[in-house]
C-alpha cells in the first residue's frame, strides 16, 4: 500500500472516530472538542519528542513535575512556544480518564496552564486564549458532570487511537493533514456556514500557485490573508512554495472560533510561533499589520456581500486604502472594500489572488467606479471564472480576481467553468503535474501564463476596450461561449419542409374525397 493510500485510509479512520465520539451532537458544534484534543495530543508529543531525543523514549513522560528544572521549562517554551508539565501530558491523562471524577476540571486546568505558559514570552499572542472555545460547561457534553466526563474520555481515547506512530517521519505532517481533513469534513457537513471557515483545498492550491508565480522561492516569502479563516489558504502557500522555502504567515480573522482554529493549524503544520502572526479583528475597520506591509504574496477568500459602515464612517472615507478609488463599496456589499484593502497591502512586485462573488464585476454605481480605478491604473491582471459548486454550503460559481501593481495594459479573461471533476456533493479542480495529462489547476495556470488567446476559453482585452464596455469585468462579456448546438443544413431543412407539405396536401385531398363519398 502506497503512502497516499495509507494516508487516505488513516483519514477515513479519523472521520469514523470523530463521528463515534460526538454521539448525537451536531458535528459542527462538536468540532472544537475533537480539534482541541487533537491539538493537545500534538502539543504533548511535540514536547516529548524534543526532550526524549536526547534521553530515550518515554523519559519526559516518566518524570515528576518537580524534576523539571526552570532552565528546562524555559528551553521548551523557547523551542515550542508553550510548556506542558509531565503529569499533564496527553498520554498521562488518557490512561486513567475513565476513572477520573474530575476529568473535565483537569482538562480545563491543563489547557489554561498551556495558555499561561506563554505569558511574557514571544509566543504569548500565538497561544493566548487558544482553547477558549473548549467549554467544559456546555450541555453539548452532557447534562451532568459524569456525562460530560464520559464524553471527554471518549474523545481522548478516540484521538489516542489514531495510529500516527505507524507513519514514522511523516508523523508530524499527518497531524496537520488530519486537522485540515477534519475541518474540511466538518465544513462540508455544516451547510452554508461551513464555507466561512474553510476554502476547499483545490481552490487554495490554485490561488496559491497563481500568487507564487514569479516569486523568488530562495528568499523569505511573506504571505498575507486578510480573512484567513482556519488558515488553510496561508498554509497552502508553504506547500506550493516547497519544503525548502522560508515562509512567514500573516493573517487576520474576525471570528474568534476560527481565529483559534487558524493558530492551532499553524502549530500542527510545524510552523514555529515566530514564523506566523494571526490577529483577531475586523480587517476593514481595524486592520492589523499596517507596519508589516507590503506583502509579495496575498491570497484570500473574503466573505461575500457582507455589510460594513462604508461612507457612514468618516475615518473610512478618509482612509488611504479606500479614498484613492474616489468611491466607497456599498454598505450592503463590502466585497470591493476587501479588494482595495489587499491592493493597499500589496508590494510593487507582488500578486494578490482573491476569490470573489461575480456580481461585483458587472454591477453599476460605486462598484463600477471602483472597477474603473482598478482598470485605469493597470492593477487588474486577470479574472478567472471558476466552475459552480466548488464551495461548501453553496453552489454559486465564483471568480478569481488577480491583482498586481505592475502596469497591466491588458486584462486576461479566462473561462474555466468547464474545468472540473464531479466528486461526491461538490465539484473539484483536479491537480496533476503530468504534462501528458495535466489537471484542471495546471490547465488554468497554463492559460494564465499563455499570451495567446484560446477560442471560447481565454482572451486578453485592452484597457481601452474595457473602458468602452463601461468597465464591465465579467468574464462572459469577453469570452464567447462555444455554440454546441447541432448545425442546421438549410437546404436539407427546406427539402424536408417541402416533403411534409406534399404529404399534408395528399392527406387533405384523400380526406376530402372520403367526405364526398360519405
Amino acid at each position: 500500500m502506497s503512502y497516499q493510500q495509507q494516508r487516505a485510509e488513516l483519514n477515513n479512520q479519523i472521520w469514523k472516530i470523530a463521528n463515534e465520539v460526538r454521539g448525537s451532537v451536531d458535528g459542527w458544534d462538536f468540532k472544537n472538542y475533537v480539534l482541541s484534543i487533537l491539538f493537545y495530543r500534538f502539543a504533548s508529543e511535540s514536547i516529548e519528542t524534543y526532550i526524549d531525543k536526547h534521553n530515550g523514549e518515554g523519559f519526559y513522560r516518566s518524570l515528576s513535575d518537580n524534576e523539571v528544572s526552570e532552565t528546562a521549562m524555559n528551553a521548551i517554551r523557547e523551542e515550542k512556544g508553550f510548556y506542558i508539565k509531565p503529569s499533564s501530558l496527553f498520554l498521562n491523562v488518557v490512561v486513567d480518564c475513565d476513572m477520573n471524577e474530575n476529568l473535565n476540571i483537569k482538562i480545563d486546568t491543563i489547557f489554561k496552564e498551556i495558555e499561561d505558559s506563554a505569558l511574557g514570552t514571544d509566543s504569548e499572542e500565538d497561544v493566548k486564549s487558544l482553547f477558549s472555545d473548549f467549554d467544559i460547561r456546555s450541555s453539548q457534553l452532557g447534562n451532568s458532570v459524569n456525562e460530560k466526563n464520559k464524553v471527554l474520555c471518549s474523545v481522548l481515547r478516540g484521538v489516542a487511537s489514531i495510529p500516527f506512530d505507524e507513519f514514522g517521519t511523516h508523523k508530524i505532517d499527518l497531524f496537520g493533514d488530519a486537522y485540515e481533513f477534519l475541518i474540511s469534513n466538518y465544513a462540508a457537513n455544516a451547510g452554508k456556514s461551513g464555507g466561512e471557515y474553510f476554502t476547499p483545498q483545490c481552490v487554495s492550491k490554485l490561488i496559491a500557485k497563481i500568487s507564487l508565480l514569479g516569486v523568488d522561492k530562495t528568499k523569505n516569502i511573506r504571505a498575507y490573508d486578510p480573512t484567513c479563516g482556519s488558515g488553510s489558504l496561508l498554509l497552502q502557500v508553504k506547500k506550493q512554495a516547497g519544503e525548502d522555502s522560508s515562509v512567514e504567515f500573516f493573517g487576520q480573522e474576525i471570528n474568534h472560533t476560527t481565529y483559534n482554529l487558524a493558530r492551532m493549524n499553524m502549530f500542527l503544520h510545524g510552523v514555529k510561533y515566530n514564523k506566523f502572526s494571526i490577529k483577531l479583528g475586523n480587517t476593514l475597520t481595524n486592520p492589523a499589520f499596517m507596519e508589516e506591509k507590503p506583502f509579495d504574496v496575498i491570497v484570500s477568500n473574503p466573505p461575500y456581500s457582507v455589510k460594513w459602515e462604508g461612507n457612514e464612517n468618516p475615518s473610512l472615507v478618509a482612509d488611504p486604502r479606500f479614498s484613492k478609488a474616489y468611491a466607497m463599496a456599498p454598505k450592503s456589499k463590502a466585497d470591493l472594500a476587501f479588494v482595495l484593502h489587499q491592493l493597499d497591502y500589496l508590494s510593487e512586485s507582488g500578486r494578490a489572488s482573491i476569490v470573489c462573488f461575480p456580481g461585483i464585476f458587472y454591477r453599476g454605481g460605486a462598484e463600477q467606479k471602483i472597477r474603473k480605478y482598478l482598470v485605469e491604473n493597470g492593477f487588474v491582471e486577470a479574472l478567472i471564472a471558476l466552475p459552480e459548486n466548488l464551495f461548501f454550503g453553496t453552489s454559486i460559481s465564483t471568480t478569481v480576481l488577480v491583482l498586481s501593481r505592475k502596469r497591466n495594459e491588458k486584462v486576461k479573461f479566462i473561462d474555466a467553468s468547464a474545468l472540473y471533476k464531479k466528486e461526491t456533493n461538490n465539484n473539484i479542480l483536479t491537480d496533476n503535474d503530468d504534462p501528458e495529462n495535466p489537471g484542471d489547476i495546471q490547465k488554468i495556470l497554463e492559460l494564465f501564463q499563455n499570451e495567446e488567446d484560446v477560442e471560447y476559453i481565454s482572451k486578453s482585452v485592452s484597457i481601452e476596450d474595457i473602458a468602452e464596455n463601461d468597465y464591465n469585468l465579467s468574464v462572459s462579456s469577453y469570452v464567447e461561449k462555444e455554440d454546441t448546438r447541432e448545425k442546421i443544413n438549410i437546404d436539407e431543412l427546406n427539402k424536408e419542409i417541402e416533403e411534409v407539405v406534399e404529404r399534408s396536401d395528399l392527406l387533405r385531398s384523400r380526406i376530402n374525397d372520403l367526405i364526398k363519398e360519405m
